[in-house]
C-alpha cells in the first residue's frame, strides 16, 4: 500500500479552517485510511488500494472535509465544453485501444503545485495503473499543442522525438534501450511491431506511452496556465475513472475542467463526465449487515458525510469513486460515517467449538509439499475476463458471467486455474528464469444443480516456465505429492485444445479424473505473449478429497507420510507421451482411511 506525504500547510487551506494535530489524526485513521504520524508540517498517510482517489492533497482534503462535516455532500464539479478532438486511430487496437481525455484550464500553478501533480501522477501509475499497464497518465501544456490530436500506432522508426529530461532526438527502439524510464517500463511494449504515440496536428510527437513524454511539448512549468490530459490503456470505462481522480483534484487547485471530443473508429465519446452515477440500496439491506435500525433520515446524514447524495433509496455516487462496485461498499462507507468507535460488540447465544476444517488441513500440507519443491505461491483474483478463461485457452467452457460487470477485466468466474497463472507469468516475464509458480484456490462452473446454479471446487495449479519445462519435469513435481499423500494414480492418454498432442493427460485416482498434466500449445504461449515452454498441472482438491475418503467435516485428516524423496516411477523420462494408463506406486503402504461421519455429524 502507498504512503503518501501531504502538506497540512496544504491540507487545511483545501478544509478552509484551522485543525489540532490530535483531531488530525483521530479524524483520518477513523476515515479508512493509516494514520502513520504528522511531522512538522508533512502528514504521512498509508492510502488502501481501493481509494485512488485520496492519493492526492485536494482529493485527501475532499474526502477529509466531508467526512469531518466541514463540505459534506455530493461535490459538483462543472464540465465546460472545448472545442479539442482527439482522434483514435484503428492502428492502436491490440496494442493499446483506449484512451481518455480532458483540458483545465486557468490554473496557477507554483512549485509545489507541480510536485503535487507529479506525485499525484505517480502515485496513479503504480497504484490504480498497474505500474502503467493497466493505465498510464500524460499531462501536456496545452499552450505546446495545436489540435486535433491523434493517438495511433507507428513503427518504431517512424517515432523520433526528445523524450523528458534528454536534448536529443531518438527513435522509439532507442528510448527503450537508452532512456531511464524506457528500460524500466520497455517490456510493456515488448513484441509489438508498432508503439503508440501521441500526435498534435503538426504531427509534433507528444508522448509514447505507457513510457515517456516530449521533453519539447510534454513538460509542464509554472508558466502554464491549461494542461491537456490523457490516459490510455485497456478499459475505456477504467481509463475515464482515472481522469476523472485527476481532473477533479485539479479542479480543486483552481482550475477549470473543459471536455474533450474522442473519435474512435466506432463511437464518439465526450469525456470527462462527472455528473455520478446511481445505484439502488435498501435500507433493510444495510441494516442487516451492520446489525443497526438506521432510519432515511441516518443513512441521508451518513452519505452526506462520505461526499455521496442519497434519495428515494438510490446513491449518487461521485464519478472519482473507483471503489463502488457494489452495495457492500456503500455499506462500508457507512459503517466508516457512522464511527467503527460507535459499535458495540454482542455474544451471540450459541455456544460453539471452532475446529479448522479437514480441506484446509489437506490444503496446508499440499502447500508445504509445493513450497518444499522450490516453486512460489501467488494468489489471484476469482474474478478475470472471458477471453482469458476461453479465447486465449483456444477452449469454449460455459463460464459464469457477472450480469453488470464494471469492466470487461473482470466479467467472469475463473472456470480454471491454469489461464490466472498464465496470467501472473505474462506480467513477470521481465524476471529472471525458471519462474515456477503455483496456486490453490476456488474455482467456479455452471451447475443448475445447486441454488445458486454455481459449482466452486478447491484446485491446486502449477506451472513450472523456463527453457526445461517439459511433461517429464512436471510429472515428477507431480510423483513427491503422490508420495507424500501417499496416493496411487494413473496418467491417461487424453486430447485436450490447450496442450501439445501427445504431451497431455489425465490424472486418475480411484478410477475418477481429477486433473490435467501436460505441455502447453505453443499457440497459447504465443496468445500469452510467453516465450518460453510452461508445463502445468491442475489438480481437483475437493474430487481428490473425496475419492481419498476424507468427506465429512468433523473426520481426522489422513495426509500421508512426510515428504522426503520423490516416489519411483516406471514412466520412461522422455516428454514425447504420457503413457496410458500407467500405475505410479509409492514405496509406503496407503493410510488407511478414515471412517465415515453420521449424517448429523457431516451436516453439523
Amino acid at each position: 500500500m502507498p504512503t503518501i506525504t501531504l502538506s497540512k500547510k496544504t491540507v487545511l487551506e483545501f478544509l478552509g479552517r484551522k485543525v489540532s494535530d490530535e483531531e488530525l489524526a483521530d479524524r483520518i485513521s477513523m476515515l479508512g485510511t493509516g494514520f502513520e504520524g504528522i511531522e512538522g508540517d508533512e502528514i504521512h498517510v498509508e492510502i488502501f488500494p481501493n481509494r485512488p482517489d485520496l492519493l492526492s492533497a485536494p482529493g485527501f482534503a475532499r474526502a477529509l472535509g466531508s467526512f469531518t462535516g466541514i463540505k459534506k455532500g455530493f461535490r459538483k464539479y462543472t464540465v465546460k465544453k472545448s472545442n479539442v478532438k482527439v482522434i483514435v486511430d484503428k492502428s492502436v487496437k491490440g496494442i493499446r485501444p483506449y484512451t481518455a481525455c480532458a483540458v483545465v484550464k486557468n490554473l496557477k500553478l507554483t512549485d509545489e503545485k507541480i510536485k503535487e501533480i507529479i506525485q499525484i501522477q505517480e502515485k496513479l501509475h503504480i497504484t490504480y495503473g498497474r505500474n502503467r499497464r493497466k493505465a498510464a497518465i500524460g499531462i501536456y501544456p496545452l499552450e505546446h499543442i495545436k489540435p486535433p490530436i491523434y493517438y495511433k500506432a507507428l513503427s518504431p522508426e517512424e517515432i523520433r522525438f526528445k523524450p523528458l529530461d534528454l536534448n536529443k532526438d531518438l527513435t522509439g527502439n532507442q528510448i527503450l534501450a537508452i532512456h531511464p524510464t524506457g528500460r524500466e517500463y520497455g517490456y510493456l511494449l515488448e513484441g509489438k511491431e508498432k508503439y503508440p504515440v501521441f500526435l498534435d496536428s503538426r504531427m509534433q510527437v507528444m508522448s509514447m506511452p505507457p513510457i515517456i513524454n516530449s521533453n519539447t511539448i510534454g513538460k509542464i512549468t509554472i508558466a502554464t496556465r491549461e494542461v491537456f490530459i490523457e490516459c490510455s490503456g485497456f478499459d475505456f470505462d477504467y481509463l475515464h475513472i482515472c481522469l476523472n481522480i485527476i481532473v477533479t483534484a485539479l479542479a480543486d487547485m483552481g482550475g477549470d475542467i473543459y471536455s474533450v471530443e474522442l473519435q474512435y473508429p466506432e463511437k464518439k465519446y465526450t469525456v470527462p463526465r462527472l455528473e455520478g452515477r446511481e445505484m439502488k440500496l435498501d435500507s433493510a439491506y444495510v441494516n442487516k449487515i451492520l446489525g443497526l435500525v438506521l432510519t432515511e433520515s441516518e443513512l441521508r446524514s451518513a452519505f452526506d458525510r462520505m461526499g455521496y447524495a442519497y434519495k428515494n433509496k438510490k446513491v449518487l455516487v461521485p464519478g472519482y469513486r473507483a471503489d463502488i462496485l457494489h452495495p457492500i461498499d456503500l455499506v462500508e462507507d457507512i459503517a466508516i460515517a457512522y464511527g467503527y468507535e460507535n459499535f458495540t460488540g454482542t455474544f451471540t447465544p450459541v455456544a460453539a467449538v471452532s475446529a479448522v476444517k479437514p480441506i484446509e488441513l489437506y490444503k496446508d500440507r499440499i502447500r508445504e509439499i509445493a513450497v518444499g519443491n522450490g516453486i512460489i505461491e501467488v494468489k489471484n483474483f476469482h474474478l478475470t475476463s472471458k477471453d482469458k478463461q476461453t479465447k486465449f485457452m483456444n477452449s469454449t467452457h460455459a463460464v459464469v458471467e457477472l450480469l453488470n460487470s464494471v469492466t470487461q477485466d473482470y466479467d467472469v468466474l475463473r472456470y480454471w486455474m491454469t489461464p490466472s497463472l498464465l496470467e501472473t507469468l505474462q506480467s513477470n516475464k521481465h524476471y529472471e528464469y525458471p519462474q515456477n509458480i503455483f496456486e490453490i484456490g476456488t474455482i467456479f462452473k455452471p451447475n443448475t444443480t445447486y441454488d445458486t446454479g454455481v459449482q466452486e471446487q478447491e484446485v491446486l495449479a502449477i506451472a513450472l516456465c523456463g527453457n526445461d519445462a517439459n511433461f517429464t519435469k512436471i510429472k515428477k513435481i507431480f510423483d513427491t505429492f503422490a508420495g507424500a499423500l501417499d496416493l496411487n494414480y494413473t496418467i491417461a492418454d487424453t486430447a485436450h485444445e490447450s496442450f501439445i498432442a501427445g504431451r497431455v493427460g489425465r490424472i486418475v485416482v480411484a478410477n475418477e479424473k481429477i486433473g490435467y498434466i501436460g505441455e502447453l500449445h505453443p499457440q497459447i504461449l504465443l496468445n500469452w505473449g510467453i516465450e518460453m515452454p510452461v508445463a502445468v498441472l491442475e489438480l481437483n482438491l475437493s474430487d481428490l478429497f473425496k475419492v481419498t475418503g476424507l468427506i465429512g467435516e468433523d473426520q481426522p485428516v489422513s495426509l500421508g507420510p512426510a515428504p522426503s524423496k520423490s516416489v519411483s516411477s516406471k514412466t520412461a523420462s522422455s516428454p514425447a507421451k504420457p503413457q496410458k494408463h500407467h500405475t505410479s506406486k509409492p514405496t509406503r503402504k496407503k493410510s488407511a482411511p478414515a471412517k465415515k461421519s453420521s449424517k448429523k455429524q457431516k451436516r453439523r
